[in-house]
């Protein structure tokens, strides 16, 4: 679902990705493990098409996004490390507005259901966004990237801000979008998360992707070890 082929990104003279290999299948969630500037929210970027790389190439879907971004978009669905909602409505409102732009049309028990499924209590589906907590405006997120039924899922340090039980929720859903069939993309700075619920794990640095790991052969000591290590060395 997403590939990058030599994918190179550069900001005037700086080289923010060099030359990325990357492949995360349909059912794979693969996490992106980085300090900040590593370049793991420029690679999301390329994917979604807000940059332009200098070299190589990003597919979605097999569709080269920089030629074809609106129809690599369809493909797609990206949930930010903060979720900007619309204050004064409610998290129904808020996914049927934004779903709206889609032009997918569903049902109000389908939004409901869709809040539900994505860990909103129903006592919160009709309350304005503006009392939410960031873990249930994380959950309307959910709800609108669920509703748009992409095959790939972007998230950019999603839980960050999130307190254990809404963390937990989170994973128990990426795991059931990956059951779905779903290739998920996650850059974050969450070892232990990552360890939970990746399939792969990558760890970038300065722009480099250094190491890509199956998750299941590392523990989470392991996995600490090997990211210590690679943060300290020279490259």
């Amino acid at each position: 679902m997403l590939q990058a082929i030599a994918l190179t990104c550069t900001f005037g003279q700086h080289t923010a990705l060099h030359a990325l290999d990357l492949e995360v299948g349909k059912g794979e969630i693969c996490c992106l493990l980085g300090p900040n500037g590593a370049g793991k929210t420029t690679t999301l970027n390329c994917f979604l098409g807000f940059l332009q790389p200098a070299g190589g190439t990003a597919l979605v879907n097999g569709i080269n996004v920089a030629q074809h971004r609106q129809e690599a978009r369809r493909h797609l669905a990206y949930i930010p490390e903060t979720v900007m909602l619309y204050p004064y409505l409610s998290g129904l409102e808020n996914l049927q507005f934004f779903n709206a732009l889609t032009g997918r049309e569903l049902s109000k028990e389908q939004y409901i259901q869709l809040l539900l499924d994505a860990g909103l209590q129903q006592a919160a589906i009709h309350r304005r966004v503006q009392t939410y907590s960031k873990g249930m405006r994380q959950k309307v997120g959910i709800a609108i990237a669920t509703a748009k039924n992409a095959g790939a899922l972007l998230l950019d340090e999603p839980t960050s801000g999130l307190d254990p039980r809404a963390s937990n929720e989170f994973s128990d859903l990426l795991r059931r979008f990956s059951n779905e069939g779903r290739a998920v993309l996650m850059a974050t700075h969450d070892l232990y998360r990552a360890r939970e619920v990746a399939t792969r794990i990558g760890i970038m640095k300065e722009g480099r992707l250094l190491t890509m790991m199956d998750a299941a052969a590392v523990d989470h000591y392991a996995l600490e070890s090997i990211y210590m290590e690679h943060m300290t060395a020279e490259l």
